[in-house]
């Protein structure tokens, strides 16, 4: 592990003051503690899996005075737990006179092979779903392959395998390329067939559904989906990209469509710690995926989601605030329509119930309060049809969880989620990891 001090140099020459190296005890303590870390990131931007533990150092180094051997140790532990063949900092210029930014580079070791589970969940209502994955690592290049059986995410329950692959630096660090490839078999809920079916009928409920349906059920769906990633400003992104779905219908005589897209994602997201050992952290973006002809497409149509989930936390206590809103213009295919009523969103609720073909609208909220492991939340949410009035619905439930939630690896969660509504309450139990 190595402290990389070159920008600090510029940083301190900009402010008059003089740098010794780091390994001079005298000027780690004179010099170096005088500046304070606003912020540590991935130089690559990419969303590396560490431990809650691991995600506590950082968290626990930021707003503190730079200590090379912390932060030394932090990039022992980062390397253990990416099997990384070497980590390095630099230290960039703040916002501030005396702050810092802390930038971490991992060096994958050549041939490095990691095997993880992330994403298991068991719902009462709606089954098992889990994702098993092997990301090897050849320098700069990342291959992963993942097996996914998914029946809480769509309206569809798929199960098949994803591949990626990653060019993880590029212009610095600024820049990273991808392609996708994904192959998935579909399966529908009784209620969705009916309602494809109802929709299918030349009735005015029939004609209204067909509005905002751009296919019916397929069997099986095809993407190649290749992208770039830019970083605009750390921690600030944009990915664009195309992705070419081919979708084979059901029954398997019909003729396959097709629904390419260009795609473009907008992300933000960072950590804080403040002086009086608060913690903060904000994970925003905006989403847009446009079908086109221009493209080969048998469907058109544009679809928009925009999130912000901030959390805060200090000692033992923590507060959790995440909203979703989301639009789609023109006929979209059903596994672009919104869904809520799963292990995410609405918790206690069955998507199938509240509209099993989801909706070409939506709008969410929840609020989830912690104290050590326990977990309260309260959700609101609706889907719906352009045209039509929103149905909010609400739930409520409590937990226990390892972490602070989503973004943490390994973080378990065991909760029980009541549907708010008049009549029976029955409660849905939910167990799993990374949801």
């Amino acid at each position: 592990m190595k402290l990389v001090l070159v920008p600090l140099l510029a940083v301190c020459t900009l402010l008059g003051q003089s740098v010794t190296p780091a390994g001079d005890s005298a000027s780690d303590l004179n010099v170096n503690s005088r500046y304070t870390i606003e912020s540590i990131n991935f130089i690559d931007q990419r969303d590396y899996k560490l431990s809650t533990s691991a995600l506590e150092d950082i968290r626990r180094l930021i707003g503190a005075k730079v200590n090379t051997e912390a932060l030394d140790l932090l990039a022992q532990r980062i390397r253990a737990e990416l099997h990384a063949h070497e980590v390095t900092f630099k230290l960039t210029r703040g916002a501030a006179p005396e702050e810092v930014r802390v930038l971490i580079h991992v060096d994958q070791a050549a041939g490095a092979v990691d095997a993880s589970v992330p994403k298991l969940i068991y719902n009462s209502q709606l089954g098992f779903t889990g994702i098993g994955q092997v990301t090897t690592t050849l320098g700069s290049n990342a291959l992963t392959f993942q097996m996914v059986r998914d029946s809480d995410t769509l309206i569809e329950t798929l199960s098949g395998i994803q591949a990626k692959y990653d060019r993880l630096s590029l212009a610095g660090g600024r820049i990273r390329l991808g392609f996708e490839f994904d192959a998935y078999e579909d399966k529908y809920d009784s209620s969705t067939l009916a309602a494809l079916d109802s929709a299918s009928r030349p009735s005015s409920l029939g004609a209204g559904l067909a509005a905002g349906l751009g296919a019916g059920a397929y069997g099986s769906r095809l993407n190649y989906e290749p992208s770039a990633t830019f970083v605009l400003a750390a921690p600030l992104t944009l990915t664009v990209g195309l992705s070419f779905e081919q979708l084979d219908h059901l029954p398997s005589a019909a003729r396959p469509e097709s629904a390419n897209a260009v795609i473009n994602t907008l992300r933000y997201h960072q950590r804080w710690t403040g002086s009086g050992g608060n913690k903060e952290e904000l994970d925003a973006g905006y989403s847009l995926r446009a079908a086109t002809t221009f493209l080969g497409s048998n469907l058109a149509y544009t679809r928009h989601l925009a999130h912000a989930r901030y959390i805060y936390s200090r000692d033992a206590q923590s507060v959790e605030v995440a909203v979703f809103a989301g639009a789609i213009y023109g006929q979209a295919p059903l596994f672009e329509r919104f869904a809520i009523g799963d292990s995410a969103m609405l918790l206690g609720w069955n998507k199938y119930k509240l509209d099993p073909i989801g909706g070409n609208r939506l709008a969410y909220g929840s609020v989830t309060y912690g104290y050590h492991m326990m977990r309260v939340f309260y959700d609101t949410g609706s889907v719906w049809e352009q045209g039509k009035p929103p149905e909010p619905k609400q739930s409520a439930g409590v937990g226990v969880s390892s972490g602070l939630g989503v973004l943490e690896k390994g973080a378990f969660l065991l909760a029980l989620a009541f549907p708010l509504r008049d009549g029976r309450v029955t409660p849905v139990l939910i167990a799993g990891m990374n949801f």
